[in-house]
């Protein structure tokens, strides 16, 4: 008679709780590398813009400018930074993100799932501004530049931060169980991403020994594609749009299982001893 009766919420507005859970989970994640959230996404530009020069000095350096498509270098070296480090960086914010047994968890709406989600939409956040501002930079000030298909490139951009989150959701799941293994493997696999995105070389001009060391990596398929989209001379052969697709279906059902089964024995007293 006394008992409280649980009031019973709409499918509908449990989603819109949960996508205004998720807004503030990620402008708490963008805010969370500086006090001021204007500096810490004028860093992470500046970050990117450092990323880039140092490339482009590299490239002369080796002599790499004339392995380059025709077009504009500096878009060219874009191309590929842009997508590398959309990947590393979703990646490494899913990868890092509040474990189930973090003191975030102790409130009712937060799950590892938000967590997960808020991480890597403030990543790509973070790196759309940055090649946004970016690359209107250098087409105000520097020379105009032209994109072949704008829609198919962003495409690509989304594409390499869907497989940056998706691998990162592995390492997210597996983490409470080996943290320091999980944290060098990970920065292992972001740090051989230099070489093994590809983005140094173009798929077309390099022989069948040298792709298929890159074949395995949904980057690689991803920035060359980007190029096919970039410049209106340049047609991939060698790479495709259903690999980086299915590896992303695949690495993202086998993190959710990991996820879900870490959830089930995941404890804060785990740490305690370390």
């Amino acid at each position: 008679m006394f008992r409280p009766e649980a009031q019973r919420i709409s499918h509908m507005r449990t989603g819109f709780e949960l996508i205004e859970v998720i807004y503030h989970a990620t402008v708490r994640q963008l805010r969370g590398s500086h006090s001021n959230a204007v500096v810490a996404l004028v860093m992470n530009v500046l970050q990117a813009v450092l990323v880039l020069v140092l490339f482009v000095v590299m490239f002369d350096l080796l002599g790499m400018r004339r392995l380059a498509l025709r077009g504009d270098f500096i878009l060219y070296v874009m191309s590929g930074v842009f997508m590398f480090l959309t990947h590393v960086k979703a990646l490494g914010a899913v990868a890092a993100a509040d474990s189930p047994a973090s003191a975030m968890m102790m409130h009712a709406p937060m799950n590892p799932i938000i967590a997960v989600v808020s991480a890597a939409l403030a990543a790509l956040y973070k790196q759309t501004f940055a090649a946004g501002v970016i690359l209107f930079v250098y087409h105000a000030v520097m020379q105009p530049i032209t994109i072949f298909d704008p829609i198919g490139t962003m495409g690509m951009f989304i594409l390499s931060w869907a497989s940056g989150a998706a691998i990162g959701l592995i390492f997210y799941a597996a983490k409470p169980w080996q943290p320091d293994l999980v944290g060098i493997l990970s920065t292992i696999y972001q740090r051989a991403n230099m070489i093994a995105s590809g983005k140094m070389f173009v798929a077309n001009q390099a022989s069948a020994w040298l792709r298929s060391k890159f074949d395995w990596n949904p980057l690689y398929h991803t920035i060359d594609q980007a190029r096919g989209d970039i410049f209106l001379n340049y047609q991939p052969r060698y790479t495709n749009i259903e690999y980086p697709i299915w590896a992303v279906m695949v690495c993202l059902m086998i993190g959710l299982m990991g996820q879900f089964f870490t959830r089930k024995y995941a404890s804060a007293s785990w740490g305690k001893r370390r």
